[in-house]
């Protein structure tokens, strides 16, 4: 399930892939068979979180300026807190997560707390949230009156502790293979390929990090960090992945949030997470793809691309066919288009930057097309990042939870799901492989639930959300009692907070400022589609 980010990342699959005082646990784990040892286990961990979280709060955070090569200008600030690696062993391994943070720019009467944020992936990082600020972005600009902008790199992430899958120069040479297979040799060299990447991950990470890397240990973590900014209770926001961190931070701490909101939704359920929800994503990526072909369709005396669905789908396959047999500028075949057209199911902010480029393709410039899609391999900083988001997408959800290790289900059914839903369905099933193979053992999902003392959960959500479909935010708000669902109608942009809408934004606003919310659910008219 990945999300969050601006493009899927062409992984060494060969496919288009990518992808948060002390006190105890006040919420458990459940697990869907509990043995005495994985309670004993859960109780150590909770034992672990309080006793990291009492150092943090008492060492709190050492704001200095940003290192320069960070990229973050003043008045940002960063720091590191210090967590387990392991929370059964509190008192063992130590990692370091980066963290940073801007002032709240109104009166210290003013001041409510600190907002944290996280992006989603898994595999993304939280730091440039601040930048809102700096940036002077409006729609933040009540909020950060009231509120510190926290960001953070989760365990893995960027600076804290990164993890390795692969050499990143050889994880984002090109072409890679056509990720829709054409023949039995074409599924077994994926396979190969899956099983070596997840090799590769136990040796390039290592096995004691490797086993640590999951959502509730993120989750402890972001506990830890509400410690050390001397928080008593936290603010947060969670984006696609960030919202399944803030589901299990809900379950197993809701004493300890003030506000949270959850925008653009992981299906929490355990039953979903996450070879379910992989396919699901696979059926609505679909639908927001003929979304976006209808638009290009609409708009064909901008883009001549034809004035149907159809006709812009003709263009696709040819497009696509013609990388196949000789890929453009010797770089782009179709794994890479596909990680570069799915920007438009994704955002819509996307359509017309991706529909101009295709549009210019079939007018002559195959070099926008290269430029849009190709890797860039002198981008050596650009290049690690892309392989360590990649390497703790496929990480998190491998250890999360037990993945299906009969080749012949996963075959079965991406076959069946290919056949009507062609986009996304083969280039999502090879990223995700490697957990097929997983070389440590994999955990059972958090069962995410109510919790005494969870306040009012704002969950916000687009109908036509390709990365995490619309069934993720109604399950969730089943399972958060007194939740509160803003919908957006007929919209599908993925992460709808701070963007166009002002009827969520207004909500959003007066949520964070007030804590109040509707009497009800509500559903918002879809904002404007993008004019070429």
């Amino acid at each position: 399930m990945r999300g969050i980010r601006p493009t899927r990342r062409v992984t060494a699959l060969g496919s288009a892939g990518a992808l948060v005082t002390a006190t105890l646990i006040a919420g458990a784990m459940a697990a869907p068979s509990a043995t005495a040892d994985s309670r004993q286990g859960q109780d150590r961990e909770s034992r672990g979180v309080a006793i990291a979280a009492a150092r943090a709060a008492k060492a709190g955070i050492d704001w200095q300026d940003c290192p320069a090569d960070w990229g973050f200008e003043k008045p940002i600030q960063c720091g590191w807190v210090t967590v387990p690696l392991d929370y059964a062993h509190p008192n063992g391994k130590q990692i370091k997560l980066a963290v940073d943070h801007i002032g709240n720019t109104g009166t210290k009467e003013e001041r409510q707390g600190a907002l944290v944020y996280n992006p989603g992936g898994p595999g993304g990082s939280g730091m440039r949230f601040p930048r809102r600020v700096t940036t002077k972005n409006p729609i933040w600009a009540n909020v950060a009156k009231a509120y510190d902008f926290v960001g953070f790199d989760p365990r893995g992430v960027g600076h804290s502790a990164p993890i390795s899958c692969a050499d990143p120069q050889e994880f984002v040479k090109a072409p890679k293979a056509d990720p829709v297979p054409d023949s039995e040799a074409d599924k077994l060299a994926q396979r190969k390929l899956a099983r070596e990447y997840a090799e590769g991950c136990l040796e390039r990470t290592g096995r004691a990090m490797l086993r640590q890397m999951t959502t509730p240990n993120t989750v402890r973590d972001l506990d830890v960090i509400r410690a050390a900014l001397g928080e008593k209770k936290l603010n947060y926001l969670g984006v696609s992945y960030g919202t399944y961190i803030g589901a299990v931070y809900g379950t197993m701490f809701p004493g300890h949030l003030r506000r949270m909101i959850v925008d653009s939704v992981v299906n929490p359920s355990r039953e979903k997470i996450w070879y379910e929800a992989n396919l699901d994503q696979d059926v609505a990526f679909e639908g927001r793809w003929k979304d976006w072909e209808d638009w290009v369709a609409a708009n064909d005396a901008s883009f001549h691309l034809g004035t149907t669905r159809a006709a812009v789908q003709d263009k696709w396959i040819q497009l696509r066919a013609t990388a196949k047999k000789n890929p453009i500028g010797g770089l782009v075949g179709p794994a890479e288009l596909i990680s570069f057209f799915q920007n438009a199911p994704y955002y819509d902010s996307s359509w017309v930057p991706v529909a101009t480029v295709f549009s210019k393709y079939f007018a002559g410039d195959t070099q926008a097309l290269v430029d849009a899609a190709a890797p860039d391999l002198s981008d050596t900083a650009g290049n690690i990042s892309s392989e360590n988001g990649n390497a703790v997408y496929t990480a998190v959800e491998c250890t999360d939870a037990k993945w299906p290790t009969s080749w012949k289900k996963w075959d079965r059914d991406n076959t069946r799901l290919n056949k009507d839903y062609p986009f996304m369905t083969w280039a999502n099933a090879w990223m995700n492989l490697p957990c097929a193979t997983w070389p440590v053992k994999q955990q059972n999902p958090v069962n995410v639930k109510t919790g005494k003392g969870l306040p009012t959960v704002m969950i916000v959500q687009s109908t036509r959300d390709a990365a995490t479909p619309f069934d993720g935010a109604v399950e969730l708000h089943k399972r958060f009692k007194g939740s509160r669902l803003i919908i957006e109608k007929d919209a599908g942009s993925h992460g709808v907070t701070g963007l166009v809408n002002p009827c969520i934004n207004s909500r959003v606003d007066t949520y964070l400022l007030t804590g109040e919310t509707d009497s009800s659910d509500v559903t918002c008219t879809p904002h404007a589609t993008p004019k070429p």
